[in-house]
């Protein structure tokens, strides 16, 4: 009697185990299925367009840009072409990726920056850390020049390097519409005066587009120029679209700068990352 206790207690009767067996059954079936749907899941594909970076397509998806690059047998800082098609590791295909800033919907077309321009953000002696942020200004005034704006700084505002900002858009009234001028400040690499924070002047790039935003919407082509400068100074200073800021946003002092017309979303939305 003894002996058979001890058996007892160490093993179930034998109806009790069938029971459990019957039980486990369709949860160890489910995790057969899930089990071997994850073992068979496929890689995805991705399709390139225009603007796509390794950076901002590895952003939408989720991937860490290195594991993307090394997938599809790149570098980081590889160029990446329309229509190319990469593959997207199986872990991260099953996510849909966010928006990848459709123009259309963005009402903001993309446009190639003019070569001369390029030249001149590429020749800038610009020092690695040298900008921290890119910042979006309007002039307030329907007309200017850049002559007319360096004017005013230097006499009105008492601006000893005249001109606040590194670049300005023309709106067609002064200068051509979409017109990019590239300034003194840009072109000898000093600091900004377009912030009210001296610390955030050394650090922050200023671009002025020629218009009041707060009476009516930028033109088409400079919300187009605005862009492509944008993208080109992000990937010159190595920085990604949270370096772009609103004069509004980052401002120490209340400014409604760039104005209420100004689509600041749309246009922060719409930028792409420059591959690294």
């Amino acid at each position: 009697m003894i002996v058979c206790e001890r058996v007892n207690r160490r093993l179930w009767p034998i109806h009790l185990v069938k029971s459990a067996v019957l039980h486990m059954a369709p949860w160890l079936l489910v995790w057969a299925v899930v089990a071997s749907a994850s073992a068979l899941a496929a890689d995805g594909s991705y399709t390139v367009k225009r603007g796509d970076t390794i950076f901002g397509i590895a952003q939408r998806y989720g991937i860490p840009p290195a594991v993307l690059a090394e997938r599809n047998g790149l570098s980081r800082n590889s160029y990446v072409y329309t229509g190319q098609r990469l593959t997207i590791p199986a872990k991260f295909a099953a996510q849909r990726p966010a928006s990848s800033t459709d123009a259309a919907a963005q009402n903001i077309a993309r446009r190639a920056l003019p070569s001369s321009i390029q030249r001149a953000i590429d020749k800038a002696p610009v020092r690695a850390g040298r900008w921290q942020y890119i910042v979006i200004h309007h002039s307030d005034v329907d007309t200017g020049t850049v002559k007319g704006m360096d004017k005013y700084h230097r006499e009105v505002r008492h601006m000893e390097n005249g001109l606040a900002y590194h670049f300005v858009i023309g709106n067609g009234s002064g200068m051509g519409d979409g017109e990019i001028a590239v300034c003194r400040r840009w072109i000898g690499q000093l600091d900004g005066g377009h912030l009210a924070s001296n610390g955030q002047n050394q650090v922050a790039i200023g671009i002025c587009l020629v218009g009041n935003f707060d009476e009516h919407r930028p033109t088409t082509r400079e919300m187009e120029s605005v862009r492509a400068l944008v993208e080109a100074l992000m990937t010159r200073c190595q920085l990604t679209p949270r370096a772009v800021k609103t004069h509004q946003q980052i401002n120490i002092v209340h400014t409604r700068c760039p104005g209420s017309k100004f689509p600041t979303k749309n246009f922060l939305n719409s930028l792409q990352s420059p591959g690294r």
